[in-house]
């Protein structure tokens, strides 16, 4: 597909509780138009359960695709036969849902003689700022989300170096716990950050894990054990506890970050050479208005620019999962036979780098 001048792709995202279906158009430059996104959110599904419930992902997803796909090349003005390639995510992600979301793509295109690509979800957050910013790599990429916590260079497409991961829980896993244990309304990240404003930053000394250690790696999980007493020293809690325990909690999450990306800044720019153009952020908790100020004022540190997609590009979304294919197809790095991919429940972005091993998940690659 590499003789194409422009390629439109219909991408396809179930890896979790959102259902989405974006049309995106690469062109010959290299730039690229977000021609639709539609996303339908699960939250009213999972809430009575406090969390996610797989089975209910997957059949949410079953029961909208159809009326999502419709929606979505009604607002990009298109007709299916128009499409160059259709685009599922393979993973990670929830297996159910993206058995679901991959299996309808792959029917889809078999049933309209459109080629499909398999696409990691990770790949979708990694290469955003393409298509929202223009920017090409190598690049520094902070992903933060509900399931992942890493930096990796991003040295071209298809082309990956881990630099730093945690070691327990995923940043947005964290932020939903703190939610659930003060219980607030879902999702746990923006409400955090909300009760947040009205808090004192350093009301509770909450600990900084990690901080000032040489390697980049990041750990959560003794700071949601803090968030958990401090909760059961303050109950009955207050609105004004609750506020505290926000501000506190996200300050000390900032200082962490800011500290571990500091670290992979250093790490990256050994890798290239001295030279690093970008630090970008993605993932559901890039949205984070605190983490995004504090980012900003260590690119300005270390003359680094701070890139980060719009916060609606942050969360889960199909442009990505679109755009992701799409730059494969232009460099020649799509699947030969993307119908044999099997969906992944884990899928590192670099299947080279060797286990991290900390207290919560040994031996699993990150």
């Amino acid at each position: 597909m590499t003789d194409r001048a422009d390629i439109t792709v219909l991408g396809i995202e179930t890896s979790c509780d959102e259902t989405a279906v974006a049309v995106v158009r690469r062109l010959s430059d290299g730039t690229g138009e977000i021609m639709s996104n539609v996303v339908r959110s699960q939250w009213q599904e999972h809430a009575p359960y406090g969390g996610v419930v797989p089975e209910i992902a997957a059949r949410a997803h079953l029961e909208c695709l159809d009326d999502l796909t419709a929606a979505a090349l009604r607002e990009a003005r298109i007709d299916l036969d128009r499409i160059d390639l259709i685009a599922g995510t393979a993973g990670p992600g929830l297996i159910g849902g993206l058995l679901v979301g991959l299996t309808f793509a792959k029917s889809l295109a078999l049933a309209t003689n459109i080629p499909v690509a398999a696409i990691n979800h990770l790949e979708g957050h990694a290469l955003t700022v393409g298509l929202t910013d223009r920017v090409q790599p190598p690049y520094l990429l902070l992903l933060v989300s509900g399931g992942h916590t890493q930096t990796v260079l991003v040295r071209d497409v298809g082309d990956y170096l881990r630099i730093g991961t945690t070691i327990d829980d995923a940043l947005g896993e964290a932020f939903d716990k703190t939610a659930k244990l003060l219980g607030l309304e879902a999702p746990g990240g923006p409400a955090v950050e909300r009760w947040a404003a009205d808090g004192a930053p350093h009301a509770i000394p909450f600990p900084r894990p990690m901080l000032g250690r040489d390697e980049p790696h990041f750990s959560f999980a003794g700071l949601k054990t803090a968030v958990r007493r401090a909760a059961e020293a303050a109950a009955p809690l207050t609105d004004r506890a609750i506020a505290d325990i926000c501000a506190s909690f996200q300050a000390a999450v900032a200082d962490c970050v800011v500290d571990r990306v500091a670290a992979a800044i250093g790490l990256a720019r050994e890798q290239l050479g001295g030279a690093l153009p970008a630090l970008v952020i993605a993932g559901g908790v890039a949205a984070n208005q605190t983490l995004r100020s504090r980012l900003s004022d260590l690119a300005d540190r270390h003359n680094v620019k701070l890139v980060a997609p719009p916060p609606a590009l942050c969360t889960d979304n199909a442009a990505m999962i679109a755009w992701a294919a799409a730059e494969r197809s232009a460099v020649g790095k799509l699947e030969a036979d993307s119908f044999a991919t099997a969906a992944r429940a884990r899928w590192p972005l670099d299947e080279v780098s060797a286990p991290v091993y900390g207290s919560g998940r040994l031996g699993v690659k990150a």
